[in-house]
């Protein structure tokens, strides 16, 4: 009632309640709805068909529409088969549920892409998740006199790779970052998890650094960050607790670090000249003399890195977005954090996406054209602001709407989904949110989505039979 409901009070339902559903069968679920409410509920024999009936309702009267419900003949001959078998066409090799019925007509649920699915979309695909992460492949290693310096691939090293990658290989290190994630790779770590109530993405860190561990690197570079980089969107620049501090946890939980050097140093990348200073010390602590020129230098050029690495992903959503005007197509503004590029976490939902011709672009790549604003929250996060931006910026776009992605045990999204959805419906948009953690269910996914774009089809002719 408080969490999905979101009611303020049970006053706030009024004084005649009717519920609906199979859950209320249940007749304890019933007396301890009934108890919290302080009400007689009233609860209809067929409460579990009532949403079934009211879509044959829908479809008797709805003139429009014609029923493709199976005869009674048809139903006779119904036969259905179901097998799972592995894809292969990709590194993902999905496990695909292959739904066979007696006409010969398959449907395949399960997959991540569309490569299985015979029935594609001719529209073209603009995908902003797999531009991101076509852009973090470009740096690669680069030999250097200096030893290795592993990076692991979660949380903010979906952003900042090019910073560090740029800083150390300017210094002559060898950079080698972990894969991309992957069930494997996940599981290789979860022995070392505390805590089974932190997000999925930062799970997924645990078995990056195995998979470092496991390539023999001199040091693993993962440093404290309370602070990103200031982007002027809100009260303050803070990254969220897991993010900032994670690399605490590691330090405390994976007892193979015991034997190599793991560099976990609290940085202030927002203030290039303390910055400066304390890696130059935490440099030399480490490595031996460095002078301050050459590490002066290398920080300029990390700077300029990042930089350009954002100026990219802005540039390309203003490309994406009037590539997707001009083919008369809708766009959806997938909105999270860095990290949910990882394929791995996104369960591939940026590709279901454009499977219904519906272009993709994220957060941050549309955030810099808004100006800071008034919100009724403190607004001291920087990945936060991005969020609340991008749903400024499209209040006025017809063709464009947001889906907001959420990991399961993200505490700060029970603040910034209640914001964004205000934010959006004030303007008249449909608020949409995907939770998302190690559980795959795109099944579940698909129909949000599909729910989604059949209101966005509703709402323009409505608006098209009003003109």
């Amino acid at each position: 009632m408080y969490k999905v409901i979101r009611a303020s009070s049970a006053d706030s339902l009024g004084e005649n309640i009717v519920v609906q559903g199979g859950t209320f069968h249940n007749d304890v679920v019933l007396r301890a709805f009934e108890k919290e409410l302080n009400r007689n509920v009233v609860r209809p024999n067929i409460s579990g068909l009532m949403g079934a009936y009211g879509a044959a309702l829908y479809s008797k009267y709805n003139e429009k529409e014609k029923s493709e419900l199976l005869n009674l003949k048809e139903l006779n001959e119904f036969v259905h088969t179901a097998k799972v078998v592995t894809c292969g066409l990709c590194n993902n090799n999905c496990k695909l549920t292959v739904n066979t019925f007696n006409d010969n007509r398959k449907f395949i649920g399960g997959n991540r892409c569309e490569r299985p699915i015979a029935t594609k979309s001719n529209k073209p695909k603009y995908n902003m998740f797999d531009y991101k992460l076509s852009l973090l492949e470009e740096y690669k290693p680069v030999k250097g006199r200096r030893g290795r310096i592993g990076i692991p691939m979660g949380l903010n090293m979906y952003e900042l790779l090019p910073f560090w990658h740029t800083l150390f290989t300017e210094l002559e290190f060898e950079v080698i970052t972990s894969p991309t994630s992957n069930r494997d790779l996940y599981l290789k770590g979860q022995h070392t998890i505390p805590s089974d109530t932190v997000c999925f993405p930062a799970k997924l860190i645990h078995g990056h650094i195995e998979y470092l561990l496991g390539q023999g690197v001199e040091t693993i570079f993962y440093p404290c960050l309370t602070y990103n980089i200031n982007e002027e969107k809100g009260d303050n620049h803070y990254n969220c607790p897991v993010v900032a501090y994670y690399p605490e946890v590691i330090k405390a939980n994976v007892m193979a670090l015991e034997d190599t050097r793991f560099i976990y140093d609290y940085f202030g990348i927002h203030r290039k000249k303390d910055f400066t200073r304390k890696f130059h010390k935490m440099l030399e602590d480490n490595f031996g003399v460095f002078s301050i020129a050459e590490v002066k230098k290398a920080v300029e050029k990390a700077y300029e890195e990042y930089n350009a690495y954002m100026k990219k992903i802005r540039q390309m959503g203003k490309n994406y977005i009037a590539l997707a005007e001009a083919n008369d197509m809708q766009i959806i503004v997938l909105a999270g954090r860095p990290y949910h590029i990882d394929p791995e976490i996104n369960h591939g939902i940026a590709k279901l996406i454009t499977e219904f011709g519906v272009a993709v672009v994220s957060e941050d790549s549309i955030s810099d054209m808004v100006g800071k604003f008034k919100i009724d929250v403190l607004n001291q996060w920087t990945y936060h602001a991005r969020l609340y931006a991008a749903a400024k910026y499209i209040k006025d776009k017809p063709n464009m709407n947001l889906v907001q992605l959420v990991s399961f045990g993200c505490g700060l999204d029970a603040i910034t989904t209640d914001e964004v959805q205000s934010i959006l419906e004030n303007e008249g948009k449909i608020y949409t949110q995907i939770k998302i953690d190690e559980i795959t269910n795109l099944g579940a996914v698909k129909i949000r989505l599909r729910s989604l774009l059949a209101a966005i089809d509703q709402r323009r002719e409505e608006v098209l039979r009003h003109a």
